[in-house]
């Protein structure tokens, strides 16, 4: 492959590919409602801080894409709420003319048929060199460990710091962002939050929500919790933040 990497500034034929990456991630997890703060505006905000790659023969079509948010941060340790809060913090900042002082990861995607290439630490390199073309010396990210929902019942304070003989993360994803730099820094224990009823919960997974307490899903980091007398689900997923120096 001849891969080149954009961004949606420079190519903005791309923006059909915005959303069309059918089984990047689990149903389930295209309903955190903060999510939309971010990708219902981000032709209009964030054009430079979305990456497409292309095969140089294909050009008129994206097989990657990467997201990143910029937002303003001063207190020492990074959010609890990662992913979320970053994406609200990004919205507040905007309407308050509050310039940002920092850049964090949402989302590296890469199409099913380009999988296992490469282009994960490829994106992840030419999204580091994207936000110092900006202006930032340092990008975030709030990671979602690709190994961690065969441990659901692990805490991830435990998880995100197994390491291999080699010194480096037992997870694939978090081994990545080690291996280009990356140092992680902590757990985001409520990263992400996605509620529904238990009609919506079937829908979302196939799963019966029939009785109230821990339910694994497949793709989950940690059990979804439901409760069957008040007719809902939650899930709240950690993530890992990572710091990379750009």
């Amino acid at each position: 492959m001849d891969i080149a990497i954009v961004t949606l500034a420079d190519r903005p034929d791309l923006e059909p590919w915005l959303r069309t990456t059918p089984g990047a991630w689990p149903e389930f997890m295209l309903h955190d409602t903060t999510g939309s703060l971010y990708y219902n505006v981000v032709e209009q905000y964030h054009a430079e801080h979305v990456l497409f790659a292309y095969d140089r023969d294909h050009p008129e079509q994206a097989v990657a894409k990467a997201f990143t948010v910029p937002f303003n941060w001063t207190a020492d340790a990074l959010p609890a709420g990662g992913w979320d809060r970053v994406i609200q913090k990004a919205g507040v900042d905007r309407a308050q003319g509050v310039a940002p002082n920092l850049v964090s990861a949402l989302e590296i995607s890469i199409n099913p048929d380009r999988r296992g290439a490469g282009l994960s630490a490829l994106m992840l390199g030419a999204m580091r060199d994207n936000v110092r073309r900006l202006g930032f010396d340092t990008l975030v990210a709030p990671v979602r460990p690709n190994g961690k929902p065969d441990h659901p019942d692990v805490p991830m304070t435990d998880y995100a710091f197994r390491t291999r003989d080699d010194g480096l993360p037992v997870d694939p994803w978090l081994r990545v962002h080690v291996r280009a730099g990356g140092v992680i820094d902590s757990v985001c224990p409520y990263s992400m939050t996605i509620a529904g009823t238990l009609a919506e919960w079937r829908a979302w997974t196939g799963l019966p929500f029939d009785a109230t307490g821990r339910v694994r899903v497949p793709g989950a980091l940690v059990p979804v919790h439901c409760d069957v007398d008040h007719d809902h689900a939650v899930y709240i997923e950690p993530n890992v933040w990572i710091r990379h120096r750009t």
